[in-house]
């Protein structure tokens, strides 16, 4: 069965700390993700938390990328959810991957609006 859209629940581990709390930082390499990844931007929000954390969510076309982190553990969550298969994911992740000098990670795949139609009727957006 064909789904309506993907959500990549992507895990960031032993992060440079620093950079997980600098909200301008994260904006800047969600953001950068996003557009390495083909995504149509829209609108973006990002709030830094006290004493440190920051969450962040960009709109895009296709749906959102979002980030949360936790720099007092060197953790960082990004989802990326989207409707189109023009989106290159693996290009966004390996960049933040790279951004975030994390020393591993982790990724779930889910698809999302698995419906019980044939292929041909379940229309993504491109």
């Amino acid at each position: 069965m064909k789904a309506l859209a993907k959500s990549l629940l992507i895990e960031f581990y032993d992060c440079n700390t620093e950079f997980l709390n600098n909200k301008e930082k994260m904006k800047a390499a969600l953001l950068e993700s996003a557009k390495i990844s083909g995504a149509a931007i829209i609108k973006t929000v990002f709030h830094k938390f006290n004493p440190h954390g920051i969450s962040g969510v960009i709109v895009i076309a296709e749906s959102h990328f979002s980030v949360h982190t936790w720099p007092e553990y060197g953790y960082c969550a990004v989802d990326m959810f989207t409707c189109s298969e023009n989106i290159n994911c693996d290009l966004a992740m390996d960049y933040l991957n790279k951004k975030l000098s994390a020393e591993s990670m982790s990724i779930v795949d889910v698809k999302r609006g698995v419906l019980n139609l044939p292929p041909d009727k379940v229309k993504q957006k491109n």
